[in-house]
Order: C-alpha cells, then sequence, then structure tokens
C-alpha cells in the first residue's frame, strides 16, 4: 500500500479505536442480553408502556452495535482489498472510493459519541414560528417544517404534528411536532435559533427580494423521573374547535385545547388528535417541556452568572439561506455552507447538525 493509504487507515483505526471506547461494545452487549431476556418475558406486555421502552430500548442498542461492528469489520478488510487489487495489478479506484466512504461513516458516527448531554439521548419536540416578514415568513416557517420533517423521514424517525396554526393568505404562524427515535433531541438541538431567508418573494407583484425570519426552539421531551409538576390552579384550560388552512373547520366539537401557564405566561395549544383528552395530554407534554427548558435555562444563567460570564454563547440568529442573487446555506456560528438550498429544504442537513454538535462541544469544552 501507499504510505498516505497506511496512514490513513491508521487515522481511521485510532478515530474508530476512540469510538469504541466511549461505546463500550462489550458492556452494550451485556445489556442486549439483558434487555433480550426482559423481553422474553411473558409478563412484559402486562404493563404496554414500559414494554414499549423496553423492546424500543433493545432494538437501538443492537442496531448501535451491529454499526460498530460494521465498522470495524469494514476497516479491517481495507488492507487486504488493497493487497488483492496490488496482486492482480487492478485498479485501486474501487478501494479508494470505500475508504472514503467509511470515512464519512466513521466520522459521522464519531459525532454521536459527543452527544452526552443530560438529555440528548431523548426525542425532541420541535416549535417553528414565524417572525419578520409578514407572509413571506409564514411561508419560511412552512418551509423549515418540511425540511425537518423530511429529514426524519430519511432517517426513520416518525414524526408526530401536535398543533398548527395556519396563517390566513399562505404557510403557518406556528407549529409543533415530535421527532421520535433516540438521540433526536441531541441530534436536533443544534437546530435552536433564528433562521433566516432572502429571496425573490413569490408574493411580491413587483418581483422584490425579501428577507424573512423563523423561530425553532428544540426541547427534550419529558419522563416521568424528570418531576416537572404543576399544579392545577397554575394551568387555565381554555378548548375550541380545531381548524384547518383559511379557518376551515375540520372537526365538529370542541376538542382542541389550549393550556395558559398563568405563573410564566407559557401558552401551548394542541389540536391534531383525535379527543379532548388526549389533545390535553399532548399539550401538557409540550408545556412539561418548556418548563423543563425554562428551569435548565435559569440554571445556566446562575453558572454564567458565577463564572462572570453575562453573555449567551449560542447566539440567535444561527442559518441564513439565500436563494437570490446566489445560492447559498450558511451557519453562521460553524462557517459551514452548502451552494444547493433546495438539497437542505429537502431535508439534507446532517452537514449542518455534524458541524454545529463539533461546534457544540468545542464551545463548551472552552467554557469548562
Amino acid at each position: 500500500m501507499q504510505p498516505d493509504v497506511t496512514a490513513d487507515l491508521n487515522e481511521l483505526d485510532a478515530t474508530l479505536t476512540t469510538i469504541e471506547k466511549v461505546m463500550d461494545p462489550e458492556a452494550m452487549a451485556d445489556r442486549v442480553r439483558e434487555l433480550e431476556a426482559q423481553a422474553s418475558d411473558p409478563t412484559l406486555w402486562d404493563d404496554p408502556e414500559h414494554a414499549q421502552q423496553v423492546t424500543s430500548k433493545l432494538s437501538h442498542m443492537q442496531a448501535e452495535l451491529r454499526k460498530v461492528g460494521e465498522l470495524r469489520q469494514r476497516l479491517e478488510d481495507l488492507p487486504v482489498m488493497y493487497q488483492l487489487a496490488e496482486e492482480e495489478d487492478e485498479s485501486t479506484d474501487l478501494v479508494d472510493e470505500e475508504r472514503r466512504d467509511l470515512r464519512a461513516d466513521i466520522e459521522a458516527y464519531e459525532v454521536k459519541t459527543m452527544l452526552s448531554g443530560e438529555y440528548d439521548a431523548r426525542e425532541a419536540v420541535i416549535n417553528i414560528r414565524s417572525a419578520a416578514g409578514g407572509v413571506d415568513a409564514a411561508d419560511w416557517a412552512e418551509m423549515l417544517m418540511r425540511m425537518y420533517t423530511r429529514w426524519a423521514e430519511k432517517a426513520g424517525h416518525k414524526v408526530d404534528i401536535y398543533d398548527i396554526s395556519y396563517a390566513e393568505e399562505a404557510g403557518i404562524k406556528s407549529a409543533t411536532f415530535v421527532v421520535h427515535g433516540d438521540y433526536t433531541y441531541g441530534t436536533l438541538s443544534v437546530e435552536q435559533g433564528t433562521h433566516r431567508l432572502v429571496r425573490i418573494s413569490p408574493f411580491d407583484n413587483q418581483g422584490r427580494r425579501q428577507t424573512s425570519f423563523a423561530e425553532v426552539e428544540v426541547l427534550p421531551v419529558v419522563e416521568t423521573t424528570d418531576h416537572i409538576d404543576i399544579p392545577d390552579n397554575e394551568i387555565r384550560v381554555d378548548v375550541y374547535r380545531s381548524s384547518g388552512p383559511g379557518g376551515q373547520s375540520v372537526n365538529t366539537t370542541d376538542s382542541a385545547v389550549r393550556l395558559t401557564h398563568e405563573p410564566t405566561g407559557i401558552v401551548v395549544t394542541c389540536q391534531n388528535e383525535k379527543s379532548q383528552i388526549q389533545n390535553k395530554a399532548s399539550a401538557m407534554r409540550v408545556l412539561q417541556a418548556k418548563l423543563l427548558e425554562r428551569k435548565r435555562q435559569e440554571e445556566r444563567a446562575e453558572l454564567d452568572a458565577l463564572k462572570g460570564d453575562g453573555s449567551n454563547s449560542w447566539g440567535n440568529q444561527m442559518r441564513s439561506y439565500v436563494l437570490h442573487p446566489y445560492q447559498m446555506v450558511k451557519d453562521l456560528r460553524t462557517n459551514f455552507e452548502v451552494n444547493d438550498p433546495s438539497k437542505v429544504l429537502d431535508g439534507e442537513i446532517d452537514g449542518f447538525l455534524e458541524s454545529g454538535i463539533r461546534w457544540r462541544m468545542a464551545e463548551q469544552q472552552k467554557e469548562s
């Protein structure tokens, strides 16, 4: 093998070895055996919610263990593939391509080892709100919602939409939805902030360029261990009829629910479930997630005050999407950019997610 190929394989081996130390495949295998024993217990489904958690965790850990093993096997196969190509006096183009693909897969998996925050392994609640920009901003908010749901679809994650508030002319005022799947919160949390769109407005008869903004909030799904207790007397419950685009009624009963947490003024709505009880339960989960995030921000502010750091290192405006006069999507924190906005808006955001997670880890290391 060429010296540069050998050096590259050694570098990949070092990275994968670090990943294996963090993931600990032997401990994962032990945990899989424990979960398999629980899953085979005939009384497991006496508690469906617990059974779902066990089978979901088992499936996830089996997939992770398989993924690490596959990466190691592919790496071990590469020297043999190079040797065979040299012995047969054949081109190494296909082997080089496999090495490049393996590097991309190892680097992408390395990012997963950076998701070690307290809530990173959880599912994600995403809130999108249109901001400055009028009808263009409402349209932009809907475009962002599609971007995230397309990303989830491609990644194999189920999405449950809790609430959509449609704008009068086009687009949405706001939307709340859950992206299911392990580590979706840790992965998508770097998307929080203001997203800016520059384009020729399709709603402007004179074809002028318009800048519009939308806010993205990402929260971890609350679990029973979080102890977010909300006294009933702190919540005002309003019910109303669900509605679709343009105010069209989609429900003949008052099944939609609006919860107002009076001490904080936080308002949550849910109208996409079939019954008022289901909508209230979904809205309560989102309210708990918002209160959990509020608690985390207060604790972070206290730590920053103790450190004498009043700045917000996470920033607010975090990404620009430019469709005119040139084509580019650029992350303002990491400087990662893509010159094909159509692909990004169709859900191909993994590069932004990876660079954002690496940036966040670097920022956290600076603060520690």
